[in-house]
C-alpha cells in the first residue's frame, strides 16, 4: 500500500504539469512574502503616527506649563520687590518683608500660523448647466521662536490669593493701617486678602 502511494507521487512529480504547478506555487509564495515585507516597511504605522502627534502635543503642553510657571514666579518676585520698595518709603516703616501668594490662573496665548486655501471649480454638464464646487482647507500650526520655544502673543497675569507684610514699625496702629491700605491699593485686592504684622 505504501509502495503504491510512493509510486503515484513519483509519477505526479515526473509529469510536466506538476513541475509547472510547483514552480508557479513557489513563485506565488515568494511574491506573497515580498509583499508582506514591503507593506511593513513602506506603509506608515498608524500607531507610530498617532504617537508622534501625541508627543508633539505633549511637548507643546510642557513648554506652555513651563512658561506659565515662570510667568507666575517672575510676576510674584517682581511685585514683591516693587511693593517692598514702596512700603519701606512710608513714614515710620523700617525693614519690610513681603510674601505674595498667587492663584494658578496665569494664562498664555501662543501665536498660531493659520493657512487657509479656498478652491472653486466650475463644472459644465451635458444640459448646459453650470455647477460650482467650493472647497476650503484650513491648517493651524503653533509658531516657535529660537530654540523651538513657543512664541507667546499674550500673557494673562495670575490673580493674587493673599499677601503677608512683616514690617518694622507695624506695631503702631497708624503705620499698620497705612501699610494695609497701600497693599490693597497697589494690588487692587480686597482687605480680607491682606495681613500686616510687626517684625521682632
Amino acid at each position: 500500500m505504501l509502495e503504491k502511494i510512493k509510486d503515484k507521487i513519483k509519477e505526479f512529480m515526473n509529469k510536466d504539469n506538476s513541475k509547472k504547478f510547483i514552480t508557479n506555487l513557489t513563485i506565488a509564495i515568494c511574491i506573497g512574502i515580498g509583499l508582506i515585507i514591503l507593506s511593513d516597511t513602506l506603509l506608515p504605522n498608524k500607531e507610530t503616527v498617532s504617537k508622534s502627534t501625541h508627543d508633539l502635543d505633549y511637548v507643546e503642553e510642557d513648554q506652555e506649563n513651563k512658561i506659565k510657571k515662570n510667568l507666575i514666579e517672575d510676576y510674584s518676585d517682581n511685585m514683591e520687590f516693587k511693593l517692598k520698595e514702596i512700603l519701606s518709603e512710608i513714614k515710620g516703616v523700617g525693614e519690610v518683608k513681603i510674601m505674595i501668594n498667587l492663584e494658578d490662573t496665569a494664562e498664555i496665548v501662543p501665536a498660531f500660523n493659520t493657512t487657509t486655501v479656498n478652491e472653486q471649480t466650475n463644472e459644465n454638464d451635458a444640459q448646459g448647466g453650470v455647477r460650482t464646487v467650493s472647497r476650503d482647507d484650513s491648517k493651524q500650526e503653533v509658531v516657535t521662536s529660537k530654540g523651538d520655544s513657543l512664541m507667546v502673543i499674550k500673557e494673562v497675569k495670575p490673580n493674587v490669593k493673599g499677601v503677608i507684610v512683616v514690617a518694622e514699625g507695624a506695631e503702631n496702629i497708624e503705620v499698620k493701617e497705612k501699610l494695609y491700605s497701600a497693599v490693597k491699593t497697589v494690588l487692587g485686592i480686597s482687605g480680607n486678602k491682606v495681613e500686616v504684622y510687626s517684625s521682632k
